[in-house]
């Protein structure tokens, strides 16, 4: 799934690109969901977009799944392909099996403002480049993840550097907003890195000895429990249930999803694989599935491996006012961090390209925005 035509807003000659990886997002009701038959009334059972983001309910905001096949890469840490043919600077259209997006000579996303919501990005394979308007910068990838609170305003470009010149650049990741309570939409901006190995992962096998995996990126699993995230992300409140985690389920394993809280919201994507059997539903690949019980729900994969993610958590349940890369409340908060963005630029852009990137050494690090270094190691 990619992230398409992201929403272009001018504000004066400095504005660059806004959406960045809000792109071609709607509102939930303008997604289409279109019902599935389901003989089993614990669950609702819905389409994915073929394209585009997915849907997603309260806290969640947005979710869009990328998975690039990159060629190998040239010297400029670019595709080692031709790029004609190729809208550039608006490049969506999965030509040859990946994407530019925004980026014209590395794909990504070059700088562009949020506020008022955090981003979650879950890197499977592939490394990106983060940099932002104050002073901090990281390479990552490969199992780990970042989450971001954008809080008051912050601007940030996500590149994907192609460091492999002799063979295929694959890259495959998950991007999340979560929302945040008013009362934390004005915070300072903070980020934290989740290593791949400080991220649990749990295997569990069933009665055929079939491995389920799951890795605990956020909440907790059996005794697992995931990485502290930001301070002031509604994940942080002990009443927000909030979860995610990514699912491998062997060919025909079976794997149980324990029981939540009443008045927790979570769904679950088949990401991949030839579908799955829940409870009495066949659910295919390529579907959403809200869990409505309360209660211990059994998945069982079909023949071909597949991969879950999970989405959950209690409702903040306030008035949500978006445009582009704006999460706020109210319209006139929108209005506002539009003009606060031409007075500040959310702390200035203190890169010389709009989209920078590390080098050509594969060392993941993080720069953070307090100036400490912070590593794999560490």
């Amino acid at each position: 799934m990619k992230r398409r035509k992201a929403l272009a807003v001018l504000i004066g000659s400095s504005m660059a690109i806004l959406t960045g990886l809000f792109a071609r997002s709607k509102p939930q009701s303008n997604l289409p969901n279109h019902k599935m038959k389901s003989n089993d009334m614990k669950i609702n059972v819905s389409e994915l977009p073929k394209s585009g983001p997915w849907p997603t309910s309260d806290p969640f905001l947005f979710c869009v799944h990328h998975n690039d096949q990159y060629p190998s890469a040239n010297e400029n840490m670019g595709p080692n392909a031709s790029l004609r043919g190729r809208n550039l600077g608006q490049d969506f259209d999965n030509k040859d099996g990946w994407n530019m997006y925004h980026g014209l000579e590395i794909p990504g996303f070059p700088q562009h403002p949020h506020r008022g919501f955090e981003t979650l990005t879950v890197v499977k394979q592939g490394l990106i480049d983060h940099s932002d308007s104050l002073g901090a910068r990281a390479r990552y990838g490969d199992g780990d993840a970042q989450w971001l609170t954008a809080g008051d305003g912050i601007v940030h470009a996500e590149m994907f550097p192609l460091l492999n010149q002799t063979d295929d650049n694959p890259m495959d990741f998950f991007q999340i907003w979560i929302n945040l309570p008013a009362k934390h939409k004005r915070v300072n901006p903070h980020f934290s890195m989740f290593w791949a190995n400080t991220i649990p992962k749990v295997a569990t096998r069933d009665e055929k000895d079939l491995e389920t995996e799951v890795t605990v990126v956020a909440g907790t699993y059996t005794a697992a429990k995931a990485p502290a995230p930001p301070p002031n992300s509604w994940a942080a409140d002990s009443k927000s249930d909030l979860a995610v985690w990514v699912i491998k389920m062997a060919g025909g394993a079976k794997w149980t999803l324990p029981a939540v809280e009443a008045g927790t919201e979570r769904a679950v994507y088949v990401v991949s694989g030839d579908g799955v059997r829940v409870s009495e539903t066949i659910v295919p690949n390529h579907s959403r599935i809200q869990v409505l019980g309360g209660e211990d729900l059994e998945f069982e994969s079909m023949e071909a491996d597949t991969e879950l993610l999970l989405l959950q958590g209690k409702p903040i349940a306030e008035p949500v006012a978006r445009y582009g890369p704006f999460v706020m409340n109210t319209q006139t908060e929108i209005q506002e961090a539009f003009n606060d963005y031409r007075r500040t630029q959310f702390g200035g852009w203190k890169w010389p390209e709009n989209g920078p990137v590390h080098g050509r050494d594969p060392k993941r690090f993080a720069l953070l925005i307090d100036g400490s270094l912070d590593t794999p190691s560490s």
